[in-house]
């Protein structure tokens, strides 16, 4: 026994529990309040990564279909008469489905009018993405010029608008249609 205090003998007041200390409910409401707002703030990360994601992709999908494009169209527009066989090869090894088979039909014809033909630098003045089709196929407007080296030293310059369709087989982009719009 301590000292400072004396215990009456008979006294139950020195055996009971103490009193339970009251209930701090605000605590636990800040607590909830708290893991809702960090699961608020988890999901809406989620959403904000998921969404930024999903237009890296699209933009580096969208820079892929264009650089195909302007390539080929370049080249598409650059005839080369003293090399007509590899200008068709390298045109032909770009297509695909409709595009291809309309080629590889009309590969000779393709390849004499190209060696008859004077020398031609095309390049691509602008390129756009006109619309997503939903079997994954991109159409793509594209403007060209093409400048062409006449016999008597002239430069002959002229103009063209084209429609690409694009699609993806495996890792590469192939040109599956090529409508010139007039």
């Amino acid at each position: 026994m301590s000292p400072l205090r004396k215990v009456e003998p008979g006294s139950k007041d020195v055996f009971r529990m103490p009193e339970p200390l009251p209930r701090r409910w605000v605590l636990g409401l800040v607590a909830g309040l708290a893991a809702v707002a960090v699961l608020a703030a988890v999901a809406v990360s989620a959403l904000v990564l998921h969404k930024r994601e999903t237009q890296r992709r699209d933009l580096f999908r969208d820079a892929a279909v264009i650089q195909t494009v302007s390539g080929f169209m370049t080249r598409y527009t650059s005839p080369d008469p003293f090399h007509a066989n590899d200008y068709a090869n390298k045109i032909l090894a770009q297509g695909t489905g409709q595009f291809a088979k309309l080629y590889q039909d009309k590969m000779n014809e393709i390849v004499i009018q190209v060696a008859q033909a004077e020398p031609t630098k095309g390049s691509v003045q602008a390129v756009g993405i006109e619309r997503w089709n939903p079997d994954g196929s991109a159409d793509v407007v594209v403007a060209a010029t093409t400048n062409t080296k006449m016999p008597d030293g002239k430069t002959v310059a002229s103009g063209s608008r084209w429609v690409v369709t694009t699609i993806k087989e495996g890792e590469q982009w192939k040109i599956s249609s090529l409508l010139q719009v007039i």
